[in-house]
């Protein structure tokens, strides 16, 4: 298929790649002339495991390019994806500028677009339920001129990609879930995925739109629910993780063990923002929410409680070992990694930061208007090994599980303290500094 692409951040370019990979010919979309000019070089624009080879790939098979012309692109495909992001508004709200930006370039490129070349739009962003109808369908409709469901199709396709194990997250996802309007459209849609063995459903757009917030929503309230049940048993010198992986065992009414480890604060550019999104629907249908609203102060007193813990150990200097919120990324928006190192910052203690997949020099947009707002220094201290960390600092911080941590430690001297927010040591008495466990 012919298959253009709106938007080129994460679950963008991971789509694009993947779907050239599967044979289609796709043309990526985005304001960012430099994630273009990337793209079209054979290089993808950030760090995903895997993702600069497949971008190399497609790029070299002539399957893949990029463009920042909506008009070109839809002119030469009979699909697109829209995979823009939909980021929080103050009050928690999303932000739906750049989903209504798109629609309109994307309706205005459908107007000289003969009637009978069907064009189907997949809305793979994250959407409530209700903006589809209430945003995307007019919006589209208005700027083309044309009836959607008539002469274009239009479907709700979530994504189900988690950062750093995302390509295989697409070969392989839990399930394909496609919202449409009618038949056509689910079936242009449904075509692009017809190489996957994963289970396909069909359903209305709203309802697909609440399957993504109802699986992110659940993985939000498991870590929460994991790390609050590991801060008990931490003062009941029980071993959290002995208790949750025997809790875990029980597959037939706790479901998955995934998400239920004992450890520090969830973030990352979807958890945070999207159980805001449903606090904020909540709140303006009178509907009460309170797991929901306690899950978000949970997460915030998980990242208090592993500042005390570093402050209790009384260093003067901070080592923290890994800065984005998990392990395989570069992706710094809303980590809570960040957060803590800020906190740390403004109760006067001294930090040194490494994280192999945070280089100041290819971090771009939202990542490092994040970062610089929340750690202004942040080129001062960043390191580019960890060997400094070692040296200076009196307590050593594990805030995500980079498998490279583990044989710096080997390092580390009997009079320094390793605090361990994730569980990336497993045999303490192996360190020779002292070893502590968020709630383990």
């Amino acid at each position: 298929m012919n298959v253009s692409i709106f938007g080129l951040g994460y679950v963008g370019c991971v789509t694009a790649a993947c779907l050239a990979k599967g044979g289609h010919r796709v043309i990526g979309v985005d304001v960012s002339p430099a994630k273009v000019a990337e793209i079209n070089a054979g290089r993808a624009p950030f760090f995903e495991p895997g993702l600069d080879d497949l971008t190399r790939a497609g790029v070299a098979a002539g399957r893949l390019s990029a463009t920042g012309s909506a008009a070109e692109a839809v002119a030469a495909t009979d699909i697109a994806l829209i995979c823009v992001g939909t980021p929080s508004l103050p009050d928690g709200a999303q932000n739906l500028d750049y989903v209504r930006r798109v629609c309109q370039e994307i309706g205005e490129s459908l107007r000289p677009r003969p009637v009978d070349r069907f064009f189907t739009v997949v809305v793979r962003s994250t959407l409530l339920p209700g903006v589809f109808d209430d945003v995307i369908l007019p919006v589209l409709s208005k700027a083309s001129g044309r009836e959607a469901g008539v002469d274009f199709g239009v479907v709700q396709n979530p994504e189900f990609l988690r950062e750093g194990t995302s390509i295989a997250d697409f070969d392989n996802p839990p399930f394909t879930v496609i919202g449409q309007i009618n038949e056509r459209s689910g079936d242009q849609a449904a075509a692009l995925y017809a190489n996957l063995a994963s289970p396909l459903f069909r359903t209305t757009p709203d309802a697909a739109a609440m399957v993504k917030y109802a699986c992110n929503a659940f993985h939000a309230v498991k870590v929460s629910f994991a790390n609050e049940i590991g801060n008990l048993c931490k003062k009941a010198h029980v071993d959290s993780h002995d208790v949750m992986e025997i809790f875990c065992q029980d597959t037939k009414l706790n479901l998955s063990p995934y998400y239920l480890k004992p450890g520090f604060a969830f973030g990352g550019s979807c958890l945070p923002k999207d159980i805001r999104a449903l606090q904020a629907v909540a709140r303006l249908s009178g509907v009460g929410v309170p797991l929901l609203d306690g899950t978000l102060e949970s997460n915030r007193r998980q990242v208090e409680m592993a500042a005390l813990r570093i402050l209790k150990t009384g260093a003067g200097t901070v080592g923290l070992m890994g800065l984005t919120f998990k392990a395989g990324t570069d992706d710094l928006r809303e980590s809570p990694q960040v957060e803590l190192a800020a906190a740390l910052l403004a109760r006067g203690r001294s930090l040194l930061i490494y994280d192999p997949n945070v280089q100041l020099s290819h971090i771009v947009g939202l990542n490092r208007e994040y970062l610089q707002s929340r750690i202004p220094q942040i080129a001062d201290i960043l390191c580019e090994s960890p060997d400094r960390l070692i040296r200076e600092s009196g307590v050593l911080v594990l805030g995500n599980k980079t498998p490279e941590f583990i044989a710096a430690l080997a390092g580390v001297r009997p009079e320094q303290t390793v605090v361990d927010l994730v569980r990336l040591v497993t045999e303490p008495g192996t360190l020779s500094a002292a070893y502590d466990g968020l709630c383990w």
